[in-house]
């Protein structure tokens, strides 16, 4: 009984094994890494997503697990898995990264206060208070994160109101939520290789 316990246990971990090794083409070293920690990140916009597509209920708890997850792998531990020319056969990483290091620096940085801000907005389900509106101006906060990235943007400032946990924390979650995936999706479209 014991023998087969152990031939299924070492069955099932070969076939994991196997199939992470498909799902990252064959990746080693700091790129397995680095899409690891990409698909930790997919996986909790995912729980986040199907609760406000309605396909789960409302649950703050599953928010602000996501939000935690996606703030642990922004800044720099997602940074510093990106060491200049960790380029390989099967990275999906652009070289347009290290050209650009310091905006990617930025986004990865910002992904981090966002997710913060997600967290602690994941009790306001859909509630925005007065002075949170206000703070927003006329102008709304959403935009492409090129134009937060500008001179002229929201990005202009030392410390840019939007992305000041404290503002975040009065918003809805969905809203916040919103702004965590725009970014991620600013940061893809540019430096990720799409299949």
């Amino acid at each position: 009984m014991k023998k087969v316990l152990i031939s299924t246990c070492l069955v099932a971990l070969t076939v994991m094994t196997t199939q992470q090794v498909v799902a990252h083409g064959g990746a080693t070293g700091v790129v397995k890494e680095r899409m690891d920690l990409m698909e930790e990140m997919k996986d909790s916009v995912k729980a986040v997503s199907s609760i406000f597509k309605g396909e789960t209920a409302y649950n703050a708890d599953i928010i602000r697990k996501a939000a935690d997850t996606i703030k642990t792998h922004s800044g720099d531990a997602m940074t510093e898995l990106f060491p200049e020319g960790s380029l390989s056969g099967h990275s999906e990483a652009k070289p347009l990264i290290w050209d650009e290091w310091q905006r990617f620096k930025t986004l990865s940085d910002r992904q981090g206060k966002l997710a913060d801000g997600l967290y602690r907005s994941a009790d306001n389900k859909e509630v925005m208070p007065e002075n949170a509106q206000q703070m927003m101006g006329s102008g709304g906060m959403m935009g492409s994160s090129d134009n937060m990235m500008g001179s002229g943007g929201m990005m202009g400032s030392s410390k840019p109101m939007m992305d000041d946990p404290d503002v975040l924390a009065q918003m809805p979650s969905s809203r916040v939520f919103q702004m965590v995936t725009d970014n991620c999706s600013s940061c893809h479209e540019r430096y990720r290789i799409e299949d």
